[in-house]
């Protein structure tokens, strides 16, 4: 072969070569690129379309479930719902023959809801403790035991202090699912 054709046919091979590179970076890459997106937006809307049809099919217990949530939160109106959660802690604490020594409610409030969050402190022993604790714990109210501390008071353990933590429930604008 001489030395002209191995010129052409090197240069031929060269362009070749560039227009592979610029065809893998200006054509190839860029439709991968985007058939793996379209790909991964497929699989997130199927992912979404599955969770709708599971939320649709489940429609009725949801509705029945925030039904119950809203009608066992607490009233809006601040004293009668601290009055509630008292008269419940009280009625919970004789049922138990527990001896609460204090109660420190306060509130806390977002743009949609408000807890009102009450510190209690009591002394019993740990048969007394669990009945209060079960019976707040199966009580429809919409409260929520946040921390339980329990130290001892006697050397044999008889005798233990019980501190809670106790969040209630008071909903705002979202009392209301939409139809």
């Amino acid at each position: 072969m001489n030395l002209k054709n191995r010129q052409q046919l090197l240069m031929i091979l060269a362009i070749g070569v560039v227009a592979l590179f610029a065809a893998d970076k200006i054509i190839i890459s860029p439709l991968i690129s985007a058939w793996k997106s379209r790909s991964k937006q497929i699989d997130d809307l199927r992912s979404q379309v599955s969770r709708g049809q599971s939320l649709v099919r489940r429609d009725q217990s949801l509705r029945e479930h925030w039904d119950r949530m809203r009608t066992n939160a607490l009233p809006a109106n601040r004293s009668l719902a601290e009055q509630r959660v008292t008269e419940a802690f009280e009625r919970w604490a004789q049922d138990s023959r527990i001896s609460l020594t204090s109660v420190s409610p306060q509130w806390k409030d977002t743009e949609d809801y408000s807890t009102l969050q009450c510190r209690l402190e009591g002394t019993a022993n740990l048969e007394a403790i669990r009945r209060f604790l079960y019976d707040m714990e199966k009580d429809p109210m919409a409260l929520r035991l946040e921390t339980v501390e329990v130290s001892t008071r006697d050397p044999e353990g008889q005798q233990l202090s019980l501190g809670l933590q106790v969040s209630g429930l008071v909903l705002g604008t979202l009392a209301k699912l939409p139809p």
